[in-house]
């Protein structure tokens, strides 16, 4: 059994979302449990409209709901201990819940995530994980806009984290990791990332197989299983890929209704086009993943619908179904025990 602990108010459209997202996701997944977090006022009528949800959940009312444009500091300092968005973190910090969900703003989330569960020992800064889709399936892009900048050691460490989280989600077990670079020759781009993959190649770690350099353009491709990069350019490659997604929906509504013949063609061709607005659709890949805390939590976007959130839902649940928390630990000891023999050896041949 998985709990999950939500906070029902998050996002632009809260309960009126969340609370048919859970329900969507709970008929995919009926061993889910659920602690809801939110104003009775708002919420109890919707419950009551999901008979096998309400009987999976225990409503907990909050007096305070974090707004989408609060600063993290505001929230942080007024939303604690009494908001929606921090008692459902602190659900997993207690062990009560194995993973929370939230639509919520997300730095105001960051922050409370960060300050409630803390990060895991050797780990400076967490990470967002995106599942991104590409011509292979999926693969996994972080970080895309918890932090910015990155060293060769965090860009090291973010890795790790990306290989532990494609083993859990999709069930890999050497996943492939390229470093998102200007180029893929080893004398190109910041000092930071060259200096990561040496760092990477030398590590020889079981759980991931280090690809080398990845350029944008391999981010479609799906070249690699994890693209790992800093926040700054991994948030401007999600909102540019968000974007062209639209961009290109709007062009092909555009030219198929222009003419009879372009509406004749989009008939005889429905199938094909109801196929390329699947795999377009962002909401099938909803739901990042806050990485390198004491902790899972998912990061819905704010102004998904149902199917949106219930996708968040589900990633939530393949995070703890598949323990994403003790591969990253196995992992980070591994590495960190593979340094501290390395340094005692190279101290002994030093004299």
């Amino acid at each position: 059994m998985i709990t999950i602990s939500v906070d029902v108010m998050g996002g632009d459209f809260g309960p009126e979302v969340a609370i048919p997202g859970l329900a969507k996701s709970l008929d995919r997944h009926p061993e889910l449990k659920f602690l809801l977090y939110g104003e009775e006022d708002k919420c109890t009528a919707l419950i009551a409209e999901h008979p096998k949800l309400a009987a999976a959940s225990t409503f907990h009312h909050c007096d305070i709901s974090v707004r989408m444009d609060d600063k993290p500091s505001k929230a942080l300092r007024q939303g604690r201990w009494r908001s929606s968005m921090w008692r459902s973190i602190e659900a997993v910090k207690n062990g009560e819940a194995n993973v929370c969900v939230s639509a919520g703003n997300t730095g105001a989330l960051m922050a409370m995530s960060r300050f409630c569960l803390r990060t895991m020992a050797n780990i400076e800064r967490p990470a967002i994980a995106a599942i991104w889709p590409t011509l292979r399936g999926e693969s996994i892009v972080l970080d895309v806009g918890a932090t910015v900048g990155a060293d060769a050691q965090q860009l090291t460490d973010y890795s790790m984290m990306g290989a532990a989280m494609a083993r859990a989600l999709f069930e890999i077990d050497r996943p492939s990791v390229g470093l998102l670079n200007v180029g893929v020759e080893e004398v190109k781009g910041l000092e930071e990332v060259k200096e990561a993959g040496r760092i990477l190649k030398a590590s020889e770690l079981p759980g991931m197989n280090y690809h080398g350099f990845v350029e944008g353009d391999d981010l479609g491709k799906g070249t690699v299983d994890v693209v790992v990069t800093e926040g700054f350019a991994g948030n401007i490659a999600l909102k540019t890929a968000e974007g062209t997604a639209r961009q290109i929906a709007e062009y092909l509504r555009a030219a198929m209704g222009r003419t009879i013949l372009a509406r004749l063609g989009y008939i005889l061709a429905k199938s094909a086009f109801d196929r390329l607005r699947e795999k377009m659709d962002p909401r099938r890949v909803n739901g990042g993943v806050f990485l390198g805390l004491n902790g899972i939590v998912i990061k819905s976007h704010g102004g998904t619908d149902a199917d949106g959130f219930a996708a968040a839902v589900d990633v939530a649940h393949d995070m703890a179904r598949n323990d994403l928390i003790s591969k990253i630990e196995n992992d980070l000891k591994l590495y960190h025990a593979k340094q501290t023999i390395g340094s005692v050896q190279a101290a002994v041949s030093q004299g």
